[in-house]
């Protein structure tokens, strides 16, 4: 026993032992905790492995592995999988072929990719336009017309879009705007999504800010530009990343608004796989993740600080 030990009292000796035990509990709860954590990132991220490794495999490989799930009798019925469906993470041959299909040989893939930016970008930059505009007449004026207008707004955003999908339809049957990109714009520029989170948001931004432009001489438009936008930087680009994501992955608008199916996203065809193209669709979906991660990795610190961030003033 060392000198410094024996000369701790023993209530000193105790009270060394008792912050030992705590140390040693508190480090495994934060073992346990991050076990738990890789164990649901491993299931979350095993998806998005797989479609990524099994895009290399080669048609033969991928169909003696998963030709039975997709296989159709001859009446178009589902086969039943009497066996276990193999699957693999690490292809026997690496193979391109896939991807020199999809890139090279079959350009009505790409096209449809081009599609979906084409549907998704003017969604995503004029939402974003009407809802800051909204979100700062929602934040600045008070009274019971806008409190009415507002409650209508998060109750739209309660709507599942199944909901309203069939209005939309009759709607846009009326302006004669079926089976053109119009269609989807409208309802994606209107949505009610951005409008209130940028509401929440600005409303947490301190009055004395406000106020102190208003001093300065500041117009509300330049309040709106210099000082709410600025502010709101963290919230906008959280919702420019979820209206991102929600868009770049809708099916039921365009199957229901494009009767033209070379109007369709790419999103659709995913939807509509055969047994004939199980190795296209992997290298589809492979190109097709890459804008989603690439904005997402991107704008991560931008989306915890929209989530996070409370509207005031950081020092």
């Amino acid at each position: 026993m060392s000198t410094e030990t024996t000369a701790l009292t023993p209530l000193e000796r105790k009270a060394k032992r008792r912050v030992k035990r705590k140390k040693r509990i508190e480090v495994f709860k934060i073992t346990i905790r991050t076990l738990i954590a890789a164990f649901f990132a491993f299931i979350f991220l095993m998806p998005i492995i797989l479609t990524i490794t099994n895009s290399f495999m080669s048609a033969s490989e991928i169909s003696s592995n998963y030709g039975q799930v997709f296989a159709t009798t001859d009446n178009g019925g589902k086969v039943y999988v009497s066996e276990k469906v193999n699957l693999k993470f690490i292809p026997d041959m690496v193979s391109f072929s896939q991807y020199s299909t999809v890139l090279l040989k079959s350009p009505e893939y790409l096209l449809k990719f081009w599609n979906s930016v084409i549907l998704v970008g003017p969604i995503v930059f004029f939402q974003l336009l009407v809802a800051s505009l909204a979100a700062y007449g929602f934040s600045r004026y008070r009274g019971r017309i806008r409190e009415i207008i507002f409650f209508s707004y998060i109750i739209l955003m309660l709507m599942p879009y199944q909901v309203t999908l069939v209005p939309n339809y009759l709607v846009s049957n009326w302006l004669k705007l079926i089976d053109t990109n119009w269609a989807i714009w409208l309802p994606g520029i209107f949505s009610p999504f951005a409008v209130f989170l940028l509401t929440k948001f600005m409303r947490r931004i301190p009055t004395s800010v406000i106020e102190a432009a208003q001093i300065d001489g500041a117009k509300e438009s330049q309040i709106f530009r210099r000082v709410c936008l600025p502010l709101c930087k963290g919230a906008i680009c959280s919702a420019a990343i979820l209206i991102f994501i929600d868009y770049w992955n809708m099916v039921e608008q365009p199957l229901i608004l494009l009767s033209n199916a070379e109007k369709h996203p790419l999103s659709v065809f995913l939807s509509k796989i055969n047994a004939g193209e199980i190795g296209l669709a992997f290298a589809v979906a492979t190109i097709y993740m890459v804008p989603s991660l690439l904005v997402f990795l991107y704008g991560e610190d931008y989306l915890v600080e929209g989530i996070t961030y409370q509207g005031g003033i950081k020092g």
